[in-house]
């Protein structure tokens, strides 16, 4: 079976792969858009975003993510659900693996995006559904009326906490330094909030549970060694994210972190393969970021092929 061959094969259905697959089919390129989960990112699992300009009050994060979809759509853009295994540089061409099948393509971007890093305490896998979360949004109603730990200490963490007191009995908030580092104006929502407890210089040394589940954390003070139990059933986790490049087996330059090495023009080491959004190496993980790295990476391949 011969391979299907694209102009662009955009890899993650994120802000940014959606937008590099707007301006991509916009500008008649024949463009695939390949996400191996559910088309949206990380953005499906987001309560409410409050900085995308022309939405005062903010708009839900999924509800955002549906209007990205349909607006690829109205310029006919082709998505299909799947996993790269491989990606080879042909030099003018690039070949695909994906689910088993061969593509062949001018161009690709990566726009993979990062998943959330986890605590890597004793028990945290097993306890995964059944008390521990990386999800407030997905899981933050299973927890009515009962004691839950966020851990971390970022924007992240913060709008987590924040959300979660609508269900639970109390917040309790870990962070391992004595001071938050989300923007200031969740610093003051969490610190107001009568229901969070700030836990600070602490980290989570273990984890309690039973046959149903989570029934407690323990948490240390890395400046006095205090250990202390907190009588928490779920513990949802926001200490940062692990970027999705695993399978790109050395094909393009990365960093000590896993990010592909992408500048402005989101160039990476390989001619040809472009990285847009959370999966690069960038200061700031926005959507107004990761929708500016699509556009820009979009651009950049179009150029790119004319010039072939």
């Amino acid at each position: 079976m011969s391979a299907q061959e694209y102009d662009i094969i955009i890899i993650g259905g994120g802000p940014a792969g959606m937008t590099a697959g707007l301006y991509a089919s916009r500008a008649e390129l024949k463009t695939l858009l390949l996400e191996k989960m559910i088309m949206g990112g990380q953005m499906m699992t987001t309560t409410r975003v409050e900085n995308w300009p022309g939405y005062p009050g903010g708009i839900d994060g999924p509800e955002l993510m549906m209007r990205f979809q349909e607006h690829c759509v109205e310029f006919g853009l082709e998505t299909a659900t799947g996993e790269v295994e491989r990606i080879e540089d042909l030099g003018k061409q690039k070949r695909l693996l994906i689910d088993g099948k061969e593509y062949l393509c001018k161009a690709v971007i990566i726009a993979t995006g990062a998943n959330p890093r986890k605590l890597g305490v004793e028990g945290e896998e097993g306890l995964v559904g059944r008390g521990v979360s990386y999800c407030a949004t997905c899981d933050g109603a299973f927890f009515r009326n009962v004691p839950i730990a966020v851990i971390g200490g970022g924007d992240t963490a913060a709008e987590e906490a924040i959300f979660l007191t609508r269900f639970a009995s109390k917040v309790y908030m870990v962070h391992r330094r004595d001071e938050l580092r989300a923007t200031k104006i969740l610093q003051t929502r969490v610190l107001e909030n009568d229901k969070i407890e700030m836990i600070w210089d602490s980290v989570v040394t273990g984890l309690d549970s039973d046959n149903t589940g989570l029934t407690g954390i323990k948490v240390e003070n890395l400046k006095t060694d205090e250990q202390r139990q907190l009588e928490a059933v779920g513990m949802f986790v926001a200490v940062g994210v692990t970027p999705i490049t695993q399978f790109l087996g050395g094909i393009v330059e990365l960093d000590e972190s896993g990010y592909v090495k992408a500048g402005e023009i989101t160039h990476t080491s390989v001619a040809g393969i472009f990285a847009a959004g959370d999966c690069r190496t960038n200061i700031l993980k926005q959507v107004s970021t990761a929708v500016g790295d699509g556009a820009v990476a979009a651009t950049q391949a179009e150029k790119y092929i004319s010039e072939l």
